[in-house]
């Protein structure tokens, strides 16, 4: 896959909107009742940047790194405040926020992931994009140093040195990023001063990695 692993700058995302959307396909029945499935497995995040962007240098700064990802071609990693965090957006990340498995005596790679809901309703997000030194780890809830284990930034699967004792619970805490790709293939800038302008949305979207 096209993918660059390269962050677009905090500063060119203040004000950006965005949220998850799904695909649901609905069919009446003549009786009144429905019938309602999904393709999709996962949702899919689409946002929207760059329309509060007032600086000349900062809308450069965007159409640069536009650029350099060749429009729609490359993708590259979007941090959402929103949804950024193994926990809420405003408590720190720590080594029991995320349940990845149990151990069984041989088994050393387990996936990042994220849960959203409770109980059997709980949707589990697989995490490819974690943020670099913010991963920690524990086995039946004591901590790991972070010497124990090791972690691919580019898929986010964390490889522990020791297997897990059978039965072992395995959790994380961690940061991570939205893997994305420009959603146009054109940015519009609008002059409305020497030193100031006006920029149109440019419109981003989730891709699988």
């Amino acid at each position: 896959m096209s993918f660059h692993e390269v962050r677009l700058p905090a500063r060119l995302a203040f004000g950006s909107t965005g949220g998850v959307e799904r695909r649901t396909e609905i069919v009446t029945l003549g009786s009144g009742f429905e019938r309602r499935s999904t393709p999709w497995t996962q949702g899919r995040r689409r946002y929207l940047i760059g329309a509060n962007l007032r600086s000349l240098d900062d809308m450069a700064a965007l159409t640069g790194f536009f650029e350099a990802r060749r429009g729609r071609l490359y993708g590259f990693r979007f941090r959402d405040f929103a949804d950024c965090k193994s926990c809420a957006p405003g408590a720190a990340a720590g080594s029991l926020d995320q349940a990845l498995g149990e151990g069984d005596g041989t088994r050393t790679v387990f996936p990042l992931v994220k849960r959203y809901g409770e109980g059997e309703d709980a949707l589990e997000r697989r995490i490819a994009k974690p943020v670099e030194g913010t991963v920690r780890v524990a086995i039946d809830g004591v901590e790991l140093a972070a010497s124990g284990f090791a972690v691919d930034a580019p898929t986010g699967a964390v490889t522990l040195n020791a297997p897990p004792d059978a039965g072992a619970a395995v959790t994380a805490g961690f940061e991570f990023d939205t893997p994305v790709r420009f959603d146009a293939d054109r940015i519009e800038v609008t002059l409305e001063s020497f030193d100031a302008g006006r920029m149109a949305a440019v419109p981003l979207i989730e891709v699988r990695v």
